[in-house]
């Protein structure tokens, strides 16, 4: 909790700065067009920079992994573009499925391809106007699979050794050290505390979803990476599928203090208890996918814009540029030393909130836990 008060309060400052910044680089710039051109044409370069599009540009989907690129000053069209383009999937009911490679369109997208171009938002358009369903695979969806075929490798792998004696008559060996004391972490100090005697039912998809979002989270910070769970689609489908296990699990006591809650006036239970506890049940998936959507991305973006102050002040100044970049890597490599820890915490935030939601839907009536209590007294 503290790492995402910081990091939100840092997000808010340096999108602060940013913008600061961009004014006074955009206004100096049209200044200068009032003086003579050779100064205008100096500064044309500054005026172009837009750091809160390249930060956007950065953490948002693409139709390709991008690492860097090598500028050719004397002919722009020719530099170098270390990158590798994707598969484009296109349906369109006048044209049918189209299938081609992303390289097509450039690298900036500025070339069409088979009556097909980016639009403005650098979405896959048709120059006839049609209507287009883009089923292409884009980087987030290879990442996505590339961390779900890791996922599986590697706990299939680990299976087989317990099954076969190794990890339970001996010591456990290779990643077996490394997953078994998470995997105890997680049932000793989620599942249990939370679902109690049927913790084992849902373990398996407790586990999934911490592993499933740790790795995404450590693939996404590594350089020309897409930063998975920082995409809205893709927390709000992990949302949504505990927002189910949560009603999966829910019995008549839960619904029953839900649509008549005890103990409350009736005009009270139907106008204001009601609508409050109706709108609770939607909240909760809700705030698992804004929580690590948010989190995810506030990293990125301050990161990101620690690199953009020296492009930034550079801009207005080379000296500037040059002097204030120790102190802006320095900077980014704390946040991305914090970055490392938060995407292990953000997983498990997740994992266990999901626990404490499925574990409040099977909780029973008062008379229940009261019935339990004498029990063990008196056992």
């Amino acid at each position: 909790m503290v790492f995402d008060g910081l990091k939100h309060r840092l997000l808010l400052v340096f999108s602060m700065m940013t913008l600061f910044f961009t004014a006074q680089v955009k206004g100096q710039d049209t200044t200068a067009q009032h003086t003579t051109n050779e100064h205008a044409e100096a500064t044309h370069g500054a005026e172009k920079l837009d750091p809160a599009k390249i930060i956007l540009d950065h953490i948002k989907d693409a139709h390709e992994f991008h690492f860097f690129t090598i500028e050719n000053e004397e002919n722009p069209h020719e530099s170098f573009h270390a990158s590798i383009p994707l598969p484009i999937l296109l349906y369109s009911p006048t044209k049918g499925l189209s299938f081609f490679s992303s390289a097509r369109f450039g690298h900036a997208g500025e070339l069409p391809y088979q009556g097909y171009r980016f639009d403005a938002h650098h979405e896959i358009v048709s120059e006839d106007g049609s209507v287009v369903y883009d089923l292409s695979i884009t980087k987030n969806v290879v990442q996505m699979l590339l961390a779900l075929t890791i996922l599986v490798v590697l706990m299939t792998g680990i299976a087989r050794k317990y099954k076969s004696g190794k990890g339970v008559q001996t010591a456990p060996k290779g990643w077996q050290n490394a997953i078994e004391p998470v995997v105890m972490f997680v049932r000793d100090e989620v599942a249990k505390p939370n679902l109690g005697k049927k913790y084992a039912k849902y373990l398996p998809y407790l586990l999934t979803v911490f592993f499933f979002i740790l790795i995404n989270n450590i693939f996404g910070l590594l350089p020309g990476s897409a930063n998975v769970t920082g995409n809205i689609a893709f927390t709000l489908v992990l949302g949504v599928i505990s927002f189910f296990a949560i009603l999966f699990s829910t019995n008549r006591h839960f619904w029953g203090h839900i649509f008549w809650f005890p103990g409350v006036p009736v005009l009270v239970r139907i106008f204001i208890m009601l609508p409050v506890e109706l709108l609770g049940v939607f909240t909760k998936p809700f705030a698992l996918i804004v929580r690590l959507f948010a989190n995810m991305v506030a990293g990125h973006i301050i990161i990101l814009s620690f690199i953009s102050l020296i492009f930034i002040f550079g801009s207005m100044s080379p000296v500037a540029g040059w002097g204030f970049s120790p102190l802006s890597v320095a900077f980014a490599v704390f946040i991305y030393l914090i970055e490392i820890m938060v995407a292990f915490i953000q997983a498990f935030i997740f994992t266990n909130l999901t626990a404490v939601f499925i574990g409040q839907a099977m909780e029973g009536a008062h008379d229940d836990h009261h019935g339990e209590e004498a029990h063990h007294a008196t056992t």
